[in-house]
């Protein structure tokens, strides 16, 4: 057989298949595939699959001819042309595929297995996905995929099919908690989705990267064996689609490539979305692995069914994780001034990597002022009135609503000190089924009066309080039973470090929606 055209596609000329002696032969559930020399010859199986149907050699051409179009997109060096596969008489029996061989030993799963330094070639593979994404096509067919709707059937059919299937290694308990967590999120978010839809975030995009069907060359990154069977599976946000590659490096077991991947891609695209969305959609990913994983356990005997054990197992682990880590919360962290509430909670944010709303900065933009003009007033007047105090929770919640329902975890300095106060924000949380973590910041009382003595002479950033107002206030406050008392006598960044592992443990028992009051 003479070598095929780089340049030529579609063509319809005649091909003959190496002699399967001659060749090395790979099968899926819907190929066989020839390796020989430099080439590879894809013959698709006359099947019927349901979600997939070649059982006619019309609809095989058509399916090879998909195959090399889509997949050009991004490698159109590797995919050469469709051949037809003729008879002694010259008709047009069959089609097949050519493609250029890639080296096994290149492959990306290989690489990494072998601990291989692939720094610089997932950096290049960082940029050649952000490109394609960004040239990528949308519509609002297209965007309708990345729906909070669609997500929600996508969820639902992976969990539904894991119940009936029941992998030995991933107990009810753990798919009930998937179930938890993924509906909580997508219900909660459904403003960060459709934010994605309307600004051309979910798109055309290869809907299946895989660390097997991506080969580290030196001339650079080929990336094979995008989704082509079905339109609406490759259509879905860009997040989504790196994620796929993201869960399937860590379970290789290589999380810091995976991680160095996320972080070039960002370079690359300018993207910017809450972290929160991309440990979702790796949790889906993983999830959907699972699934498959599963089928493979239902389906295999012996060794093989051990191993589909196992890997099941493994991917229902990193998607609860990432559904755990991706969890949007809403900390409270509060106290009577002096206890040490805003330095908290601003070494809070920084620990978390999150925002901080503050009461004493939006009381003061409410009133139009400069948040770091000292602007000291008696308490209960003006800026500390009833209506002033109630027109800054407000805001506070407003905002907090905003930037939880798009994913993000979000730090409220405040004093919350009556029970009301706390209720606005355990209402969003409630309607964005998001925790809620009350921390409590507390001294003894001669450090607190040390501290507010002490602005005096240097006035704190944005709060105004001085001993006077800080004792009527702390008088006055209501209990808090639900908060997490947090000791604000050792240094700002012990303090914070230990107000970070309560968050944590308290996100953990809260993830099934319940919240205090």
């Amino acid at each position: 057989m003479t070598e095929p055209s780089a340049d030529v596609a579609g063509a319809a000329q005649p091909a003959v298949l190496p002699p399967a002696a001659a060749a090395e032969v790979r099968e899926t559930h819907s190929a066989v595939v020839l390796l020989c020399g430099e080439f590879a010859y894809k013959v698709k199986k006359p099947v019927d699959l349901g979600f997939l149907d070649f059982s006619t050699a019309e609809r095989r051409r058509a399916a090879c001819h998909r195959e090399l179009v889509l997949n050009r997109r991004m490698t159109p060096d590797v995919y050469v042309e469709v051949l037809d596969l003729v008879d002694e008489q010259g008709t047009a029996r069959d089609h097949v595929l050519v493609m250029r061989r890639m080296p096994d030993d290149r492959r990306l799963s290989t690489l990494v297995r072998q601990g291989s330094d692939v720094t610089e070639a997932v950096r290049q593979l960082a940029r050649q996905v952000a490109s394609f994404h960004s040239s990528a096509r949308t519509n609002a067919q297209i965007s309708e995929c990345g729906s909070p709707e669609a997500l929600e059937q996508r969820w639902r059919s992976n969990t539904e099919a894991l119940r009936q299937l029941a992998p030995s290694g991933v107990p009810t308990a753990t798919i009930a908690e998937v179930e938890r967590l993924c509906a909580a999120y997508v219900s909660g978010r459904r403003a960060l989705l459709e934010d994605r839809m309307r600004t051309g975030r979910v798109r055309d995009g290869h809907g299946d990267l895989l660390a097997d069907d991506i080969f580290l060359l030196p001339q650079g990154p080929r990336v094979l064996d995008c989704l082509d069977f079905d339109d609406t599976l490759r259509w879905m946000d860009v997040v989504d689609d790196l994620a796929s590659l993201v869960m399937d490096l860590e379970r290789l077991g290589a999380a810091p490539v995976a991680a160095q991947l996320v972080r070039d891609y960002h370079e690359f695209s300018g993207a910017v979305e809450p972290s929160s969305l991309a440990h979702h959609y790796v949790a889906y990913r993983a999830v959907m692995r699972c699934k498959i994983a599963a089928i493979r356990e239902s389906t295999s005997t012996g060794a093989a069914r051990d191993a589909a054990a196992r890997e099941a197992a493994v991917l229902a682990a990193i998607g609860v994780r990432h559904l755990r880590a991706g969890v949007p919360r809403l900390v409270l962290v509060g106290g009577a001034p002096g206890t040490g509430k805003s330095t908290t909670a601003d070494r809070l944010g920084e620990l978390l990597s999150v925002g901080v709303l503050s009461a004493d900065r939006v009381r003061k933009e409410l009133a139009g002022l400069s948040p770091d003009v000292h602007h000291p007033e008696p308490y209960g007047v003006g800026l500390y009135s009833q209506e002033s105090t109630d027109a800054t929770y407000r805001s506070l919640a407003a905002k907090a609503r905003y930037l939880v329902g798009r994913g993000e975890t979000v730090v409220v300095d405040a004093s919350f000190s009556t029970v009301a106060q706390r209720d606005l924000f355990h209402a969003v949380g409630s309607d964005l089924r998001s925790p809620v973590v009350g921390l409590e910041c507390a001294a003894p009382r001669e450090v607190v009066a040390a501290r507010l003595r002490g602005r005096e002479h240097v006035p704190s950033q944005y709060s105004d309080a001085d001993l006077d107002v800080g004792m009527k206030l702390a008088g006055a406050r209501q209990a808090w039973p639900s908060a997490v008392t947090v000791d604000t006598t050792a240094s700002p960044e012990l303090t914070a470090r230990r107000a970070a592992e309560t968050v944590s443990g308290a996100v953990a028992e809260t993830v099934s929606g319940a919240v205090g009051s």
